[in-house]
């Protein structure tokens, strides 16, 4: 019997990955190197292959620190910069303390009622995510659906479109099941014996959540604050219609200095600067996991 050829079986991978993030991003670096050109593409240098050797070293020689040194003194891509950051960690902090309890609850249930509420955490996908966020726009706007029932209910209404508020809520509701799930996997998989066995030791139930429980959780946490904090930080389709010119995150920046400004080297320089931070917890927690498998 003639065994399968593995060797294709791993190229596969590492050719989708060539394609679709090695090729692009070398291709963005490649961008943040260059300046401003009025030009169509606008920017400059640009590689001549008609001239050989001594084209490839005239465009290497080109290429510069400029639009990075240009980043690091404008006060706009700072603000920006911070503002994802704490957007994003708030957001993760509050999914994390939603979502919690949430898988937690689904894991303790019977297995019929388990399935039934997997399936509510991801049906929300089911929906285009476009057409959710504008449903928040119904819901949050000065005469909408929020403000109409507190109305009805004598109470003060409250103006929150067009805020930091608005885009924290939207980001806690659009990433909620990426929280939920990794969550959920880890704790459905734990021994419940092992909590039978601390309670024998004499662990009152709230002990034994804190001492076996949650300790065992934590890989699940880890993975949902990633899958939450890192496209958050990046996220521009909330801020731009839940958080309104007030509300200052890389990914809106990025797209104005693409499609507004046209200064593509700026875009792309700040499109690096964002995935080397993202970068940076993704790192620590392989290191942890590795060490955790030691």
């Amino acid at each position: 019997m003639r065994r399968p050829r593995t060797g294709l079986a791993a190229i596969l991978p590492l050719l989708w990955l060539a394609v679709f993030f090695a090729f692009p991003f070398l291709l963005v670096a490649k961008l943040s190197l260059s300046d401003t050109a009025l030009a169509i593409p606008p920017y400059a240098p640009r590689l001549d292959w008609s001239r050989g050797w001594a084209g490839i070293a005239a465009f290497l020689r080109a290429l510069d620190l400029e639009t990075y040194a240009r980043l690091g003194h404008d006060r706009l891509y700072l603000e920006a910069y911070l503002s994802s950051l704490r957007l994003a960690g708030l957001g993760t902090a509050l999914l994390l303390a939603i979502g919690y309890p949430i898988a937690y609850g689904i894991s303790r249930c019977a297995p019929r009622a388990r399935r039934a509420l997997v399936m509510a955490v991801i049906l929300p996908f089911w929906t285009s995510f476009l057409i959710r966020i504008y449903a928040w726009i119904a819901i949050l706007k000065p005469a909408g659906v929020l403000n109409a029932a507190l109305s009805g209910l004598h109470l003060p209404t409250v103006d929150i479109l067009d805020t930091e508020a608005a885009v924290v809520l939207g980001l806690v509701y659009a990433y909620l099941p990426f929280m939920v799930l990794p969550l959920y996997a880890v704790l459905e998989r734990q021994d419940a014996r092992l909590l039978e066995a601390a309670e024998d030791l004499g662990a009152t139930p709230l002990a034994a959540f804190w001492r076996v429980t949650f300790p065992l959780s934590l890989p699940g946490a880890a993975a949902g604050a990633l899958l939450c904090f890192i496209p958050m930080a990046g996220e521009f389709v909330i801020p731009d219609l839940l958080g309104g010119s007030r509300t200052l995150m890389l990914g809106r920046v990025i797209w104005t200095e693409f499609f507004a400004n046209r200064d593509w080297p700026a875009a792309s320089a700040v499109a690096i600067a964002l995935l080397a931070t993202l970068a940076v917890p993704i790192l620590l927690f392989e290191h942890e996991q590795a060490k955790v498998a030691r």
